[in-house]
């Protein structure tokens, strides 16, 4: 993909099959993320500032925003667990495995939900890998290609295909979750990798992340296409130090000619121009994930 295109990928023609017969997933998702500096957002407020920036810049690009989904909303609070071996041989290899907890006035509210994701630059090599769990209950497929600034500089974009699969965690009768048994028992494109290894799985860096997530509004960028936005912030539990911002935002569609290409066009318009009115907020070179993984030093290897 050229970087000044944000255009979703296409899948070809040939129906493309995993080894039980089940068609490849397709990307259903567009999710363009700008990376911030952590220590920007000290409080509620720091949401808000960023907000001014959005709307400045999509009233000049000609992008709808509207606050009003968003009013009266206050943060939403997560923890986020990655789960790796020592080694980090699921990050180096492209996964990334996360345990997310919601919590509501201070308590954890439902059940904590896995992440489990396969990210890569090529699409092709990201539909390929079937992240579909092995258990009994229901879980959910979310397939997205994700944009962001180029690694080294302002102003352009590259991809990231995410092929992630959520599903509620229920520990209850189940064996060791971090044995490396269980998990290539649950997801099977695991399997060659953590029996080689024979590593449980611990908590990266030992360290929980706690997200501050505050919805914004919505963006529309015409001809239907409309994109829910928000900013947030992680911090580490404990001390409470600042890793990363991130503004988010996201579409869906069923269809990739549910897409203009005028829309499309609109969206790259105002990721670069937001690249530009926000660079004293921006952080290059880095994810969410990344900056967890990179906490106590000696970064890995990934994809990202």
């Amino acid at each position: 993909m050229s970087n000044d295109e944000m255009t979703p990928a296409i899948a070809d023609g040939a129906e493309r099959l995993y080894a039980d017969g089940h068609p490849f997933d397709d990307v259903h998702y567009l999710e363009a993320k700008i990376i911030l500096q952590g220590l920007r957002f000290t409080s509620v407020q720091s949401f808000f500032d960023f907000a001014k920036i959005v709307a400045r810049v999509a009233k000049r690009e000609g992008v709808d925003f509207d606050p009003r989904p968003a009013r009266g909303l206050h943060p939403q609070i997560r923890e986020v667990l990655f789960l790796d071996t020592k080694d980090f041989l699921l990050y180096n290899n492209a996964f990334i495995l996360r345990r997310r907890f919601t919590y509501e006035d201070g308590f954890p509210v439902g059940d904590p939900e896995i992440v489990f994701k396969f990210r890569h630059p090529d699409m092709e090599t990201a539909a390929a890998l079937d992240v579909r769990p092995q258990i009994a209950g229901n879980y959910r497929i979310k397939f997205k290609e994700e944009i962001l600034p180029l690694k080294n500089r302002l102003g352009g974009v590259r991809s990231l295909f995410s092929h992630n699969v959520e599903f509620p965690y229920h520990p209850r009768g189940v064996a060791d979750p971090t044995a490396p048994e269980t998990l290539t028992r649950v997801f099977p494109s695991l399997g060659t990798l953590l029996e080689r290894s024979g590593e449980h799985v611990e908590l990266v860096n030992h360290t929980a992340v706690e997200e501050v997530l505050q919805q914004l509004g919505t963006l529309d960028f015409g001809k239907g296409m409309m994109a829910p936005c928000n900013v947030s912030v992680w911090r580490t539990r404990g001390e409470q130090f600042q890793l990363v911002g991130e503004f988010a935002y996201q579409v869906h569609y069923l269809r990739r000619e549910d897409l203009s290409a005028k829309a499309i066009q609109r969206s790259t318009a105002f990721f670069h121009a937001l690249q530009d009115e926000a660079k004293d907020w921006i952080l290059l070179g880095t994810t969410k994930t990344a900056a967890v993984y990179r906490l106590k030093g000696n970064p890995p290897q990934s994809h990202e």
